[in-house]
């Protein structure tokens, strides 16, 4: 009998313990040691923030697994409070130190699997050793304990650990204040569905402080940008993370120029026999760049792919989509794919949708209104990306996109889409299917205009005609509109003719009809995309006072 082969994993959590035991399901002889820098090897770090909060009650409940478990279980030889300070590629071989007693050994590899995550930044600014940070169970309970005897709070970064922790540090009952440098929140959102997120939270009592650097932590207080004191007795950076890639590069792997691990579809480094997942490696994407994608997910599927590769039997890694879900204040946000910037700004040819579709049918109680942004590709109809804001069934379009994204559905294929429905859960035409309709309008040439295109158009002659109901016009109005409502618009068709005509109303649909009947009178026109909703979120988005 040959002897068996030993296997090494740096770096437990999601993508190393993946590894690690699908490694012992595929291989029960081989010697697989796991290595541990932190206390913990296992446990839940998604829930981090909830703890804080007290909405996650028990701090047990965020260990997953413990050493002693994992041996009993999975006969694997896990080492917490263990450091990999070295990696020899030649020798196929781990220089390891116990933390506790300082001792070091080496340990031969047949295989690696580097997971060493991404770890907070610590930006350079006085006083930032006051700050702490949110990576494992320490840096929680450190949070707790400022928190408990702490009145007002300030977190810098609105990304999403930012804002779940504004969000549980405000369920304590703290004054909260989030400083983010760009003029939005999560930066995975178009501003003007960010827009939505931050109007809640705002409503809820966080003040944002939007386009705000920090550039000073000291004793009670902040220091911003304008040289303004914000005061504080807690502090917590969230504003970004780097690769723990040190080990790689000292063992000379392939890093791209941000510092992370590049991998192939087998999630193999430049060496044959070490493998790296999770946070500290770059993914390749559906469409763009192969870029840095920090999910939990990605590194479970990863750590089992680079097992499977490492027993013989390799499956490659599909591409990563970014889909990604935050919940905040009882709203819900959801992504997947590309932004409406990131796409402008690469000079693609797009096509942008937004709807304002109710969640379930509107004559059922309880029914709430949900914002959705499909993003399309004008050659191919293929779809890029979408968004969902919403408090309920934000989640569930996302994932049905998603996974129609995975899948090489068209964007005007969605209207095919088979979707389960009673009026409790969806409507007969599901959000989904709408956006698929809208599509298909516009891939047959129905011409729509984006809120951020308006003001040019409007200034280059455009005529902007505002078809909903004299109420809903006096509510609010677009400036420079002219309120002609949909039921009377036969009788201004031919008065039109000749004009160059931009149509809205509250969401689309109106809007819609309204650009059908008078193209059909030889009108040249467009639909304003996603309405007056749209167009106020954007602009609201992007004032001075929504970025502030």
């Amino acid at each position: 009998m040959s002897e068996p082969r030993t296997f090494v994993i740096i770096g437990g959590v999601a993508g190393g313990m993946s590894a690690a035991t699908r490694l012992r399901r595929l291989d029960e002889h081989a010697r697989i040691i796991v290595l541990e820098r932190g206390e913990h090897v296992s446990f839940a770090n998604c829930g981090l923030p909830y703890h804080v909060g007290g909405v996650i009650e028990s701090r047990d409940a965020l260990v997953l697994q413990t050493p002693q478990a994992l041996a009993a279980r999975f006969t694997l030889d896990v080492r917490v409070r263990t450091e990999a300070v070295a990696i020899d590629p030649t020798e196929r071989s781990v220089r390891v130190r116990d933390l506790a007693s300082g001792t070091e050994e080496s340990i031969r590899y047949d295989a690696l699997v580097l997971s060493p995550g991404a770890a907070p930044v610590r930006i350079p600014i006085p006083g930032v050793e006051r700050g702490l940070v949110l990576r494992d169970l320490a840096d929680m309970d450190a949070i707790i304990a400022a928190a408990s005897t702490a009145r007002r709070a300030v977190v810098a970064g609105a990304g999403f650990i930012g804002l779940e922790l504004a969000e549980n540090l405000r369920h304590r009952g703290l004054e909260v204040t989030v400083v983010e440098m760009l003029p939005q929140v999560l930066r995975p959102f178009d501003v003007e569905m960010a827009g939505l997120v931050a109007e809640r939270i705002r409503d809820a009592g966080v003040e944002l402080r939007l386009s705000t650097g920090l550039t000073a932590i000291e004793d009670g207080h902040v220091v911003v940008g304008d040289g303004e004191t914000i005061p504080a007795d807690l502090v917590v950076l969230s504003v970004g993370v780097r690769p723990e890639s040190g080990l790689a590069r000292d063992a000379g792997l392939e890093l791209d120029e941000r510092g992370y691990i590049v991998v192939d579809e087998h999630q193999r480094t430049s060496d044959p026999h070490i493998y790296a997942v999770g946070d500290a490696v770059v993914k390749q994407r559906f469409d763009g760049p192969a870029s840095p994608v920090w999910l939990a997910g990605l590194a479970n599927r990863h750590g089992r792919l680079a097992a499977d590769a490492i027993a013989g039997t390799p499956h490659a890694a599909v591409p990563a989509l970014g889909t990604a879900i935050i919940g905040l204040f009882g709203v819900t946000a959801a992504t997947v794919g590309r932004t409406e910037r990131e796409l402008r700004d690469e000079g693609r040819d797009i096509r942008v949708i937004h709807t304002h579709p109710m969640d379930h049918a509107g004559y059922y109680p309880g029914a709430t209104q949900l914002a959705i942004k499909l993003i399309i590709d004008a050659a191919s109809d293929r779809i890029l990306g979408a968004q969902a804001v919403g408090e309920s069934g934000a989640d569930k379009r996302i994932d049905v996109i998603a996974t129609a994204m995975a899948g090489g559905l068209t964007a005007s294929q969605l209207a095919d889409l088979e979707l389960a429905y009673a009026p409790q859960f969806a409507s007969a035409k599901d959000p989904v299917n709408m956006l698929g309709y809208v599509a298909d309008n516009l891939a047959a040439g129905e011409r729509s205009v984006q809120w951020h295109e308006l003001e040019a158009l409007q200034a280059d002659g455009w005529l902007l005609v505002d078809v909903r109901t004299e109420g809903e016009n006096a509510a609010g109005a677009i400036p420079g509109s002219r309120l002609i409502p949909l039921d009377e618009l036969r009788e201004h068709a031919e008065s039109l003719r000749g004009e160059r005509v931009i149509v809205h109303c509250k969401v689309g649909q109106r809007g819609h009809t309204a650009a059908r009947l008078l193209e059909q009178y030889g009108v040249t026109v467009a639909n304003l995309d996603g309405g007056y909703l749209t167009w106020s979120a954007g602009v609201a988005a992007t004032s001075p006072k929504g970025a502030a």
